[in-house]
Formats: C-alpha cells, sequence, structure tokens
C-alpha cells in the first residue's frame, strides 16, 4: 500500500502561538507512528514560523520510522539538514509572505542551485527529493540533476475536488491523468514518485490509486480532524481512506 507521512507542522503552529511548551511535536509524531503512519513530515521554514531547529534534533532523534524534513534549498538548510541527517530532504520554494507553499519548485530555472544542495545532501546520504507541479519538464530536470525521488504537488486536483468548487469530472480526469502522465515519466527515470498538497480524506483515494505513486505527504487534513476526534483516530481514518475504504470510520 501507498505509505503515509503525516506532517505535523500545525501542531507547532498551535504550540508557536502562545510560544509555549504544548502541544508537543514529539508526542504528536509518537502518536502518529503508533497509530501507523509510516513516516513524520516537517517543514523547517527560514522564517521558523512553526517548527523549530530543536524540533528537527528531537524528532531524529525519537523517529524510527522514517523523518522527511522539508526546506529551502539554501546553504543554511543544507547545513542544517548535513549535521541532523533526516532520512529525507524535501527541496521546496519557499516565500516569505505565503501563508503555506504555494507550488512546486521551477527545477528548469534553478536548476544550478538545485543540482549543488542535492550533490550536498546525497554525499550526506540524505534521500533527496524535490517538489515539483505535475510539469513533464520538471520531473525531466529533477532526474536530470539528481534527485532521487520527486513529489508531485496535487494542489489542482485539491482544488477541483472540494466541495463547491463545481469543477466538472473531466477536469478532474484531465488532472489526474497529467499527474499520472508524470509518474510514468519518473518511473522512467528511475526515480521514486510521492505525492501531496491539499489532500483529504475525501480526495486522497483516487490519488493513492495511481501507478508509481510509493508516498503521500499530508498534514492539514489530518490535523485539523484531529482537533475533534484526536490524532490517533485521524490518523487511522486517513489511512483506510488511503486503502479505499468509506470516510469516517467509527
Amino acid at each position: 500500500m501507498v505509505r503515509l507521512n503525516v506532517n505535523i507542522d500545525h501542531v507547532a503552529t498551535v504550540r508557536q502561538a502562545r510560544r509555549a511548551q504544548e502541544p508537543s511535536v514529539v508526542a504528536a509524531a509518537v502518536i502518529a507512528d503508533l497509530a501507523g503512519a509510516d513516516g513524520i513530515t516537517v517543514h523547517l521554514r527560514g522564517d521558523r514560523r512553526h517548527i523549530q531547529d530543536q524540533d528537527v534534533r528531537l524528532l531524529r532523534g525519537i523517529i524510527k520510522t522514517h523523518l522527511n524534513v522539508e526546506m529551502a534549498a539554501t546553504d543554511e538548510m543544507i547545513d542544517i539538514a548535513r549535521d541532523i541527517r533526516p532520512d529525507a530532504v524535501t527541496l521546496v520554494p519557499e516565500r516569505a509572505e505565503e501563508i503555506t507553499t504555494e507550488g512546486g519548485l521551477d527545477v528548469l530555472s534553478a536548476a544550478g542551485v538545485l543540482r549543488r544542495a542535492v550533490k550536498q545532501l546525497k554525499s550526506a546520504e540524505i534521500l533527496t527529493s524535490i517538489f515539483v507541479d505535475p510539469e513533464p519538464d520538471q520531473i525531466s530536470e529533477a532526474a536530470e540533476i539528481g534527485a532521487e525521488q520527486i513529489e508531485i504537488c496535487t494542489s489542482k486536483y485539491s482544488s477541483l475536488t472540494e466541495p463547491g468548487s463545481h469543477a466538472g469530472i473531466g477536469e478532474i480526469e484531465s488532472e489526474l491523468d497529467r499527474i499520472l502522465d508524470c509518474c510514468r515519466i519518473a518511473e522512467g527515470a528511475r526515480i521514486q514518485v510521492a505525492a501531496g498538497h491539499g489532500l483529504t480524506y475525501r480526495n486522497v483515494g483516487r490519488i493513492a490509486e495511481l501507478d508509481y505513486i510509493e508516498e503521500l505527504n499530508i498534514g492539514h487534513n489530518i490535523i485539523a480532524r484531529a482537533t475533534f476526534v484526536g490524532l490517533e483516530r485521524a490518523v487511522a481514518e486517513m489511512i483506510a481512506s488511503i486503502a479505499g475504504f468509506p470516510f469516517g470510520l467509527k
């Protein structure tokens, strides 16, 4: 079955609202792990708006499954990754004024910077992934500069499948076909395929069914659900949704 990495950034968002000790991202990671998650994802941003450096260090010592750290391809972040050595680093675009990551990296225009970052991370034996929009040229360039994995941005698909979007079946199917075509390109280039961004209990099933996708990174929807039913149940429900069971476990 497709692996699930639970993004716990927004646990830290709540904590940082008061600069308090709670809720604990380490406790969240442990609960997600016990609930069946295959790994944990966090985004260490330049502005440190949620996850902090010490969080990543603590998580590295606690997590026994898989720790994926999203970060910009800056010297500061690459140095941190090489020091802490998570299992994987996903290189993402980052703007100070954005609410959350808005789309994939433009690998074509940033190939030089990304090639250098990938080389440095691989030399530290860190699996390196690049977050990209589902565009063939971006996937091909990611493979060319040495990425071992791509994470396909599912933002458009997620928007099309939101309640009230009024998108036609044809639009949704077209976007799924676009994602699948990019998965095939990645498979042909012998790089792993992950996906994520905006996925929910209601729309994740179609993405999980696509050939070649091995991993999903999902955060906001799980943490939002957890505020009502608890994190353990929220993670279990997402795992069930990925497996194709109807949303809403009892």
